[in-house]
């Protein structure tokens, strides 16, 4: 079992300035373990400068950086030149968006979910103004659930393209990846994942995915503020760079049009480092840093859906709230971020009366406006969402429970 007292020893955020608070808003933006903040703060402290240039701390800086790309590219399962690390996914997204638009006919067709965060929805629905044909992969209106079904109803020879995410930010469940990607592939379309919501919860492996592009947030995985892309490599060099035009025979840059953020990926180096000082601590012996990242990463499986079930079993007892997407998290089908409404307490209400117990949570429609709408809920209030990770501890989710109980009764 994790050791949640020995993880929580690796973050400074459980000892300072608000360790009795609970935190329960992984969903948008994590805490960041030592081995990661040290790096970051090293990078910023001693040695920002512009790397790769040939004195001391430059070198040191680009020595830095291009470790932060190996551990991303060696933990997601990657070669080094399918990588490109953004300020974002969203922008991610965006750019990759403008990279496929000029190979864009009239008349091809883009399918998107209404269920996605806007970042892998928007940019898509832009390209309507080049010519291309927007389909919407609709959820189910009770339960925010994706049925493949309707996918496959949506496909032609005109599809081009497929933009899902792995895991809604709002309804928390694990999509059937083999299903979806298989079907993609077999009508001749590429695929967007978007694994922002996934990515903190399993161990992505971008080729076993089935996609053709993946792209996942940073600062949502134990990380400073980045995003991370990846494409496979034949995809990527059909693509329009979308870089400098010196730069675009250059992975890291081809479709990045920015400038890399030096010690955000610098820090991430320190990735290798967490899951080393777990790993050794609950498993022991010598193995490559995927094999470890994926020992700790069942480990985080099994506690997270004990939290979860606990939170869901509470919920699911009451009659006066409504909880999005499934109500057991037991078989391991979903992540542990749950969105509920309250039938007698505006959302923002009940997770205002929350903070007054010194619990973190948030409220509102978490840039899945179309999702929220879907469901027939306002999205000028939208849902009260708890997101747990693997650092949060039952004693937390004990803590939720009675504050709810005070709040809703």
């Amino acid at each position: 079992m994790l050791d949640v007292d020995f993880v929580r020893s690796q973050y400074e955020t459980f000892s300072g300035e608000y360790a009795d608070w609970a935190l329960f808003e992984n969903a948008g933006g994590s805490a960041i373990p030592r081995p990661v903040l040290d790096p970051f703060r090293d990078f910023l402290a001693h040695y920002k400068v512009q790397p790769y240039a040939p004195y001391a701390p430059s070198l040191r800086a680009g020595e830095a950086m291009d470790r932060g790309y190996r551990v991303i590219a060696e933990l997601i399962g990657a070669a080094d030149d399918e990588v490109t690390i953004g300020p974002s996914t969203t922008l991610n997204t965006y750019v990759l968006a403008q990279a496929i638009r000029p190979s864009l006919r009239a008349g091809d067709e883009i399918v998107v979910t209404n269920q996605d965060h806007e970042a892998n929805i928007g940019c898509w629905r832009r390209l309507e103004a080049d010519g291309a044909v927007v389909l919407e992969w609709r959820v189910d209106p009770r339960t925010g659930e994706l049925d493949v079904a309707d996918l496959g109803r949506l496909l032609s020879p005109r599809t081009r393209l497929v933009c899902f995410t792995l895991c809604s930010n709002i309804v928390g469940s694990f999509h059937d990846l083999a299903t979806i990607t298989t079907l993609i592939r077999d009508n001749g379309a590429l695929s967007v994942g978007d694994a922002v919501s996934f990515a903190p919860h399993r161990l992505i492996d971008v080729r076993a995915t089935g996609l053709d592009f993946v792209c996942f947030s940073t600062y949502k995985t134990f990380a400073p503020h980045a995003g991370v892309m990846w494409g496979r490599r034949e995809c990527l060099e059909s693509l329009a760079p979308q870089g400098h035009f010196f730069n675009r025979d250059l992975p890291r840059y081809r479709m990045n049009p920015t400038g890399p953020m030096h010690a955000e990926i610098a820090a991430l180096g320190g990735l290798a480092e967490y899951f080393d000082v777990l790993h050794d601590h609950h498993v022991g012996g010598d193995a490559p840093l995927r094999d470890k990242a994926r020992a700790m990463y069942d480990l985080f499986a099994d506690h997270e859906s004990r939290l979860a079930e606990r939170l869901l079993d509470y919920l699911r007892g009451r009659a006066d709230v409504r909880v999005i997407g499934r109500t057991s998290a037991a078989d391991g089908a979903r992540a542990a971020t749950i969105s509920f409404t309250a039938a007698n307490r505006a959302s923002r209400d009940v997770a205002s009366a929350l903070a007054e117990h010194r619990i973190g949570c948030s409220s509102g429609h978490f840039y899945a406006m179309r999702c929220i709408d879907a469901l027939g809920i306002d999205p000028a209030d939208g849902v009260v969402r708890v997101s747990m990770v693997h650092y949060n501890t039952m004693a937390e989710v004990e803590r939720l429970i009675d504050a709810l109980d005070r709040i809703l009764d």
